[in-house]
């Protein structure tokens, strides 16, 4: 009889655990980025700090440091308890102030360095461009992570997922760069307009997705891999075409370890509340 219960508590603490340790990467409070308050940003940091606290945010992928210093950046994110988890900087200064880019990441208190554009011409990419991308962010995420711990993430536009060879231009990137050093961002709206579902490429990819920008797109805009789109087609999430739940859903079993609202209209100080309130509603 005692080994039966002992038995019944094993399987029950397995239980348990099983799903304490389900999804635990990714953190229950969303974050926001930057680039959602950039106007109010540029006029003053420390009170938009304050308007994103009040929300009940704490987490922010800084893209910019708004004519500030990383330090001052830090010291102001410090004194409200708040954090920079990801910190986001251009192609060029990637690969060309590499050691820069990370002493200001690690200055802000960021895990993580994001890019979130290729340089290109027109709207569409090629395969040259893509190739060179890959060797540039295999050798600059080498350097992130050996000299700083710095996991590097790049964040897709829209315009890899076209066709190439026998996938897409995403495909080719994640096949030749290296998993050590090399790591995406998911942006849902730019996998959901070039005709892919997120939640599948979150299943597909598996651990090559450390971040999640979540936003949403006004019913009847057509999707396209360009790369644009008018800023104020981001609306409240749950309110356009992506099935957000979903992706949450499958954020929830994979190594997503941050997601960031993400609001790009004009309209923030009424979506993002929204937003928050449809997340907590999940």
């Amino acid at each position: 009889m005692k080994r039966i219960v002992v038995l019944f508590i094993l399987v029950i603490c397995s239980n348990f655990c099983f799903a304490q340790s389900f999804g635990k990467t990714l953190k229950n409070t969303p974050g926001i980025v930057s680039y959602t308050y950039r106007k109010s940003f540029e006029k003053d940091v420390a009170a938009t700090l304050d308007t994103i606290k009040r929300l009940g945010i704490t987490n922010i992928e800084f893209s910019n440091l708004f004519k500030r210093t990383a330090k001052e950046i830090r010291e102001m994110l410090d004194e409200r308890g708040m954090q920079c988890t990801s910190f986001g900087v251009s192609y060029d200064d990637l690969v060309n102030k590499t050691a820069e880019v990370a002493e200001n990441a690690k200055t802000l208190g960021a895990s993580f360095v994001r890019v979130a554009w290729i340089p290109h011409e027109g709207t569409t990419v090629n395969a040259e461009i893509i190739k060179k991308a890959a060797d540039d962010f295999n050798r600059a995420g080498k350097f992130l992570k050996e000299n700083h711990n710095l996991t590097f993430c790049y964040h897709n536009h829209g315009y890899e997922f076209v066709p190439y060879e026998n996938g897409t231009l995403f495909d080719y990137l994640a096949a030749n760069t290296d998993p050590k050093f090399v790591s995406f961002e998911l942006d849902i709206v730019w996998a959901y307009l070039p005709g892919y579902d997120p939640a599948d490429l979150i299943k597909k990819y598996g651990s090559r997705f450390k971040l999640m920008h979540v936003k949403d797109v006004r019913k009847g805009v057509k999707g396209d891999a360009t790369g644009k789109i008018d800023t104020d087609s981001n609306v409240a999430l749950g309110t356009g075409q992506i099935n957000i739940a979903s992706i949450m859903k499958a954020a929830k079993k994979s190594d997503i370890q941050h997601y960031y609202i993400e609001d790009e209209s004009n309209a923030v100080n009424v979506q993002v509340p929204a937003s928050l309130a449809y997340l907590k509603s999940l």
